[in-house]
Order: structure tokens, then sequence, then C-alpha cells
């Protein structure tokens, strides 16, 4: 098994290269290039995602109860989404580095336990349930994550920088 050797920066190596700073310039160009992710973007197309799904697996399969539980699964990841994002823009979460890291994982796992619990739920709240069908839909959704990152100019919102 081969290792990979450390690099070693000798104190005179890291003191001769000089930390600078980025212009206003270069900070808007940087900016622009690396536009922040719109969460609520992401969250709506998962729902316009789930749309999709059970309209096409409705469509396919001409039974309503496949259409329902298709969109079921999808809501079964969009909505515990909309309330990890909602969470996250709390002004508790912004108060400490600390309190967001802690406010990230609690979100994240109230975001689990909801999808489970909706997912447990759903043969008593949809009569006639077909599990393909829902699980498609939970699937589908949840690959909007990767669509976002793929997508960038969709989901990433351009950024509004003043010039001085």
């Amino acid at each position: 098994m081969a290792t990979i050797q450390p690099v070693i920066i000798s104190q005179e190596e890291s003191d001769s290269e000089d930390f600078q700073p980025l212009t206003a310039v270069q900070a808007q160009a940087l900016r622009e290039k690396n536009p922040p992710l719109s969460v609520w973007r992401v969250v709506g197309a998962q729902l316009l995602v789930g749309l999709l799904v059970a309209l096409v697996a409705g469509v396919f399969t001409q039974r309503s109860t496949v259409a329902i539980s298709a969109f079921y699964g999808s809501l079964a990841v969009a909505l515990p989404a909309a309330l990890f994002a909602r969470g996250l823009a709390s002004k508790v979460n912004h108060i400490h580095p600390l309190a967001q890291a802690i406010g990230f994982l609690v979100w994240e796992g109230v975001k689990l336990i909801l999808t489970a619990a909706m997912l447990m739920l759903a043969p008593k709240m949809i009569s006639d349930l077909s599990w393909p069908a829902l699980l498609t839909g939970l699937v589908v959704t949840l690959k909007v994550y990767w669509m976002a990152l793929a997508w960038r100019r969709v989901f990433h919102p351009k950024v509004e920088t003043k010039q001085n």
C-alpha cells in the first residue's frame, strides 16, 4: 500500500508568501463566478418535478392513486426540505458559528424524522397506495439536488453588487 508523503513547509517559505486580500473588483468577479445557491429555488423545483412525476405516472397508468402516490413521495422530500430551509434561515442560527453548526444538525434531524414519518403514514393517508410510484416520486425528487449543482444558471441567481 502506497503512502502519501506529507509536504513540509519551512517557516521561511510560509513567511515569504504574503497574503493579499482581494480588491473590490476581484471580490465582485469571484461572487459573479460563484453565485450563492437559492435553497427556495431548489424546493420549488422539487415541487415542480413532483407534479411532473405525478402527471406522467397518472397518464401512463390511467390510475389516480398511482399519481397521488407519486406526488406524495415527492412531498416526502420537498416539505421536509422546505422546513429545513426555513429553520436554517432563522435568526437564531446566525448568532454564532457553533449555533449554525448545531442548527444545521438539528434541522437535518427534523428533516429526516419528518420524511420517515411521512413515509410511515403513507398507507394510512392514501388508500390503494402504490409503493413503486411513491418511491419513484421520492427518488426523482431527491435527484433535484444534483440538478441544482449541475444547472448552475437556473438555481444560482445573479448576485446584485454595487459598483463604486
